[in-house]
């Protein structure tokens, strides 16, 4: 019978979540929701010195925002709590001392000092120093010392660390969903550190294997900086007797900057002018900020669609892609072995084609929030009618403000350049006779207006463009916007009057 399919996005709260386990956790989730499996979040925040106030709740807006659904986990609860690591710390220990008993691990009570020391003594022989099968029995290791010696030292609260015991020269088999078959020499890894008796508290290595084994997951989807450790993490369920329910690995491919050299960094984003981060951060100790794709103006959807790209190809031309659709299309066997790298333009890109499929509602949702930030109160339909009629021109939500403003706010200066242009000869007064003209008009609707001014045009011999742009000075005050009977019938007959009233009151008579 098949496992049911349970996965897990496990993030450390060491700071704002990075897009890149974004990816991790949404190829999570896309693969959990294709095989109607769980999405676990567990917080492994066993790093005591590293835990960032204020990191953790930033993870779970951060996947709320996304519409990454937690089925099981921190913030939701399950048959496998707590879920937290801090939370767990009891149950590390036993197992560590399993691994001791077994013969698979090892008490060493060498010092921070004293280790250092020895990594310095090697450089000076122009070697690296390794903690192995070559030096394990010669320092202060339980390998090397008298039980009654280990005893002791542990009884009078001297400080220890277990640690893993590598096999000498033993070929580790091991296979990735994403990169196949790798195999590794036992002799060319070193004993990592499992568990300190310092906090009390196991290392990444421990705590992830034990919790993976007790809440049952299936597949283990991480990036490829783990890829290193997957020899020990192999051995670690040989030496548990877990073997027959190991989950399946899968790791993915790095997000690399834009030039394409090396891991993308919150560096790249502020020499580039983009964001790293899903959300806006600022660091309770330091008060440093970082930029959010949520406050530069990205949609969601946008957002998750391109990151979804970012390492996975679908195998057609399609670019756009719901959460639905991403769900039934996405395979880790068309995840990439190499790097992606991030394209800051086509970020926006896609978030252009989102906001060009909105309806007017939906842009009153986004608009409104930002529109009572400018002191502007008004119902949902002229807020979605404005962001409508300009929404092709938009790139980000936040593009809206500077196209609309003009819809909800009367200019009080002109824009100096299409001042200069259009605010001379015969014009002033032509906008006079046309301010009569649209006076007399009963019926404002965008049709209407628009035939009558233009009938008027045609009849007193005007340039269409002259007329219109000199009317765009008055009712914009730049050379930007809609057509013109887009405005007048958003702003009525009143509002367009006024300011045309406005213009000739403020600007004094054309040479």
């Amino acid at each position: 019978m098949e496992r049911p399919v349970r996965v897990r996005f496990a993030p450390s709260p060491t700071g704002p979540l990075h897009i890149g386990g974004v990816r991790t956790a949404l190829y999570n989730y896309l693969f959990a929701r294709q095989h109607g499996g769980t999405m676990i979040l567990r917080i492994e925040d066993t790093d005591s010195q590293r835990f960032v106030p204020g990191a953790e709740e930033y993870i779970l807006e951060s996947l709320k925002w996304c519409g990454i659904e937690i089925d099981e986990g921190v913030g939701v609860g399950g048959p496998h709590a707590p879920y937290r690591q801090s939370e767990r710390r009891e149950i590390y220990l036993k197992y560590a001392l399993q691994l001791v008993e077994a013969g698979w691990a090892y008490y060493a009570f060498d010092s921070a000092e004293e280790l250092d020391a020895l990594r310095k003594e090697a450089e000076s022989r122009g070697e690296a120093f390794a903690y192995n099968y070559r030096v394990r029995e010669k320092l202060a290791t339980s390998l090397a010392l008298p039980a009654e010696e280990v005893k002791a030292r542990i009884d009078r609260g001297d400080q220890w660390v277990i640690r893993f015991k590598m096999p000498v020269d033993e070929v580790v088999k091991m296979d990735d969903l994403i990169r196949g078959h790798v195999e590794v020499n036992t002799s060319t890894l070193d004993d990592k550190v499992l568990y300190k008796s310092a906090d009390a508290l196991p290392t990444y290595h421990l705590a992830n294997i034990v919790d993976d084994h007790l809440m049952e997951v299936s597949h283990v989807i991480r990036g490829e900086e783990w890829l290193p450790s997957l020899p020990l993490h192999y051995l670690l369920y040989k030496a548990f007797g877990w073997s027959d329910t190991q989950p399946a690995f899968a790791h993915l491919p790095l997000l690399l900057k834009p030039t394409g050299g090396g891991k993308l960094s919150k560096r790249d984003g502020d020499k580039m002018g983009f964001p790293v981060f899903p959300l806006f951060w600022k660091s309770p100790a330091t008060g440093e900020t970082a930029r959010g794709y949520r406050e530069d103006g990205y949609l969601p959807e946008a957002f998750i669609n391109m990151l979804a790209l970012l390492g996975w190809n679908p195998g057609t031309e399609q670019e756009l892609f719901s959460m639905q659709e991403l769900i039934d299309s996405f395979s880790l066997e068309r995840v990439s072995k190499s790097g992606a790298r991030f394209q800051p333009d086509k970020a926006k890109w896609f978030n252009a084609q989102y906001m060009h499929r909105m309806s007017d509602a939906e842009l009153a949702a986004l608009y409104q929030p930002i529109l009572r930030e400018h002191g502007i109160e008004v119902p949902d339909e002229p807020a979605g009618r404005a962001a409508g009629i300009m929404k092709e021109r938009a790139t980000l939500a936040t593009d809206l403000w500077d196209l609309t403003s003009f819809f909800f706010v009367a200019p009080t200066e002109y824009e100096e350049k299409q001042t200069r242009k259009y605010w001379k000869g015969d014009n002033p007064a032509i906008l006079r006779e046309l301010r009569e003209v649209l006076a007399a008009i009963d019926d404002f609707s965008l049709e209407n207006t628009e035939r009558i001014v233009h009938g008027w045009i045609e009849e007193k011999g005007c340039g269409m463009g002259q007329v219109m742009n000199t009317l765009r000075l008055a009712l914009v005050g730049a050379g930007k916007g809609p057509g013109m009977y887009d405005v007048t019938s958003f702003i009525g007959k009143d509002e367009t009057l006024r300011r045309i009233d406005r213009i000739l009151e403020t600007l004094p008579p054309a040479e």
